[in-house]
């Protein structure tokens, strides 16, 4: 495949009017969808469940993450390729080569910065969103893959696979040149990591058993406890944890420090579970969110954890996250 004359024609295509409905009037409070068999990213509607767009990007969107700054980076991880969306017009601002396997991405809080981890690579690449280009690659010892950020300690965090005997901790001392501190190895094979927003706990699910570990920087071994069907993954919202098991068809609310509060049913395949609040023109808003792999829908979550509406959006729907539109 020629890849620039690829990169030119996606470009080109993404960025036709024709390709995206209007935003909400006003702006809005959106979740925007990987639609990773249709090659867009849909946007819906927080509140309603009403689709509002569907931006059409280079094939295979897998993962997304919105930045605070008013950028959503979608991973194609198949192509080698990663789309900077603009959330406030809801259209592809540019698209990037020079990656393998792009996987997920972690947004640097006060820098226009993303960190998106290239598993083939094994690299984690540091994307200026400003710019549009890959500024920094940081190798590590293995295919790393989701990652998340300490806003304590401006630390970053990456499981080295998707049954990983390693967790990678790379330090943000210079936010633009991530440094590798120290690898560790889990109490199992490790999939999804994710801080806690203040730092105070760092979870880290199991690819392989019923399992989490739930750590206290600077605290030692962590604490060990049950869960439903691996892999699982985890959001926070309002000093809880939601952890998502797709397989299981689960999703349980649980305090911070990991104690099970209640469980609730989510489509099959509501494997990613991400939540925000968010601001648009003056408006605060948030979701909790999963996207279902298996069923093509969108669950959007109360924040007590019962399912407040449930809608189909397309036929997979791989990775979600909260933006701000208008």
């Amino acid at each position: 495949m020629n890849r620039r004359a690829f990169l030119a024609t996606g470009l080109a295509v993404a960025l036709r009017p024709t390709d995206a409905l209007a935003a909400p009037a006003g702006g809005g409070v959106v979740a925007l969808v990987t639609a990773d068999l249709e090659s867009h990213v849909v946007a819906v509607d927080v509140d309603s469940g009403r689709v509002v767009a569907r931006v059409r990007t280079a094939p295979g969107p897998r993962s997304i993450e919105s930045s605070p700054f008013g950028s959503a980076v979608v991973a194609h991880t198949r192509r080698g390729l990663v789309s900077l969306i603009d959330t406030a017009t809801l259209s592809v601002r540019s698209v990037l080569g020079g990656f393998g396997e792009p996987r997920y991405t972690a947004m640097h809080p006060t820098e226009r910065l993303a960190y998106v981890t290239d598993s083939s690579r094994a690299e984690v690449v540091t994307v200026d969103l400003v710019r549009g280009g890959i500024v920094h690659r940081t190798r590590v010892p293995g295919p790393a893959r989701h990652v998340s950020l300490d806003p304590a300690d401006r630390s970053l965090w990456t499981a080295l696979g998707t049954k990983a005997d390693r967790v990678a901790l790379l330090e943000l001392g210079e936010p633009r040149r991530p440094r590798l501190r120290r690898v560790f190895a889990p109490p199992f094979l490790a999939h999804d990591v994710v801080v806690a927003p203040d730092g105070t706990h760092v979870w880290v699910t199991s690819g392989s058993r019923r399992e989490i570990a739930v750590y206290r920087p600077g605290s030692g071994s962590p604490r060990v406890l049950p869960a439903d069907d691996p892999p699982q993954h985890v959001a926070f919202a309002d000093g809880r944890a939601f952890l998502a098991s797709g397989a299981a068809g689960t999703l349980q609310v649980r305090t911070v420090g990991g104690d099970l509060e209640r469980s609730a049913r989510i489509p099959d395949g509501s494997y990613n579970v991400t939540y925000a609040s968010v601001g648009a023109n003056g408006r605060r808003g948030g979701a909790v969110v999963t996207p279902s792999l298996d069923r093509g829908t969108v669950c959007m979550i109360a924040p007590a954890g019962s399912v407040r509406l449930v809608r189909r959006v397309a036929r997979s729907a791989h990775d979600a996250c909260i933006a701000g539109t208008g």
